[in-house]
């Protein structure tokens, strides 16, 4: 069921500042303390203006929370509203209901400049598809679906150099002195730091000899033709003290990617550098750009150009890539007409791996719900395998703890329903003083298992990095 409830008309007011002498995490640092559950959104990928821009939002005033089938709403004047799904398949309807309750004034500038952000787990796949997914695993279990609505968004392009501070008024709701707030934090030269370090070595949830085994299991089920490729992960653990900031910090130095995040949630967090996205939706257009095929680097240029030929031509990477294109042109097509792909393995190099990557579009069919377009292709192939539900029922029988935030969404999306969310890859977890990280590899019928074993290595490089570079800072 969802809730009826009455629409809250937003009144925007925005100050534009030149940003060459800000920083995203400078100035995240600078509003953290004073506003709980503030968040950074970031990219390294400057090729285009699509991906231009940092987001750093704070002062929450609105929430969507959906666990175990029961949602609950917040909303700016402090109405809450809490009801149960009759059907699973209702939470796509119950979302974009909430985001159509807030009424914007419309959107000149070429960005976006408010709406929801937050995150779906690798769980909330079972309000999508008839699927079960294992309990979640008590030490990283978090809320399966959670966005917010925020009274401040700052924005930095960061092609002109420019910072845009935007308060949003919700109804009756007015905060005549928070703007003002909001630009003297950010001019103040004065900020807190705090230090980090671990305090423990790293643990994982199974060891090499039991992973080796998952690994052969996914060949089987490949070869019996149960599917034709297979996404096993492994997860790993460590304790620490002091500020996790540090570790993100570091991660988007020594790991640029299109995607880095930092979400504060208080009892936990969310942060990462993710090459990938789950799905971006705008106008009506849709885009995923699988990525499967990996190389590790050598951080040499010409050995690292002879390995990305080797990745083209390598008939598993071609093999397992094709797959992923295909599931990815099949999940736009039920939501999507003229669904075609537009680049077809690209070479990529992140810090640590090359990656195969291509692009398919598809245009969204008239009166469809967008949401509902995110949820007929999650969680993404290049997560799960091919066919994609039969690879879901196995992973779970196969993995030993719950996936939680790892394969799952974070982003945002504006109330219209246009979407940009990454892959929570390359990402940790962080909760009770306990960073959780995890990685797969895409298994095939001729995956060699010490090959495969070593992939959830590389693809960890950098964050392990991240960890022992954040206690020197």
């Amino acid at each position: 069921m969802t809730i009826q409830i009455n629409p809250y008309p937003i009144i925007t007011r925005y100050k534009k500042l030149l940003a060459d002498t800000l920083t995203p995490v400078s100035i995240y640092l600078k509003l953290r303390d004073r506003f709980v559950n503030t968040i950074l959104l970031e990219s390294s990928d400057y090729h285009g203006n699509e991906n231009s821009y940092t987001y750093i939002c704070c002062n929450p005033v609105a929430s969507f929370k959906l666990n175990a089938g029961l949602v609950t709403q917040e909303f700016p004047d402090g109405a809450k509203t809490t009801f149960t799904l009759r059907n699973p398949k209702d939470a796509v309807k119950s979302l974009y209901g909430f985001a159509q309750s807030f009424i914007p004034e419309k959107n000149t500038f070429p960005f976006v400049t408010n709406g929801l952000f937050g995150h779906m787990t690798y769980d909330a796949v079972t309000y999508f598809e008839d699927i079960s997914i294992q309990p979640p695993s008590p030490e990283t279990d978090i809320d399966q679906v959670f966005y917010q609505v925020y009274r401040y968004v700052i924005v930095i392009n960061h092609f002109k150099n420019e910072l845009y501070i935007f308060e949003h008024q919700y109804g009756e709701q007015r905060d005549d002195n928070g703007f003002e707030q909001i630009e003297i934090l950010i001019k103040n030269r004065n900020f807190p730091k705090y230090d980090f370090h671990s305090t423990s070595d790293e643990t994982s949830n199974v060891t090499d000899d039991e992973m080796r085994k998952v690994i052969r299991r996914g060949i089987d089920h490949c070869l019996r033709g149960d599917v034709f490729q297979i996404v096993p992960s492994r997860r790993f653990s460590r304790h620490f003290q002091g500020d996790e900031f540090n570790v993100y910090r570091a991660l988007r130095s020594i790991n640029p990617s299109p995607y880095l995040f930092y979400f504060d949630y208080g009892s936990y967090k969310i942060f990462g550098s993710s090459p990938e996205k789950q799905i971006f939706i705008k106008k009506g257009q849709a885009e995923i750009h699988p990525i499967a095929g990996t190389f590790k680097r050598t951080g040499d240029d010409l050995a690292d150009a002879e390995a990305a030929q080797q990745l083209l031509n390598d008939p598993k990477e071609t093999a397992e890539h094709v797959m992923l294109v295909d599931l990815a042109r099949n999940d736009l097509s039920r939501s999507c007409d003229e669904v075609k792909v537009t680049n077809y393995k690209e070479v990529q190099y992140y810090s640590h791996v090359i990656h195969l990557v291509s692009k398919v579009v598809g245009t969204m069919k008239k009166e469809v719900n967008p949401l509902q377009l995110v949820a007929d292709t999650f969680p993404a192939g290049t997560l799960s395998g091919a066919p994609k539900h039969n690879a879901m029922k196995l992973i779970d029988q196969m993995e030993t703890s719950n996936r939680s935030i790892y394969g799952g969404a974070i982003g945002f999306m504006d109330f219209n329903g246009d979407f940009n969310h990454a892959i929570a890859i390359r990402t940790f977890l962080s909760k009770d003083n306990t960073l959780f990280f995890r990685a797969g590899m895409g298994v095939v019928a001729k995956s060699d298992v010490e090959s495969e074993l070593q992939e959830i290595n590389s693809k960890l490089a950098a964050l392990r990095q991240a960890i022992k570079v954040a206690e020197e800072i």
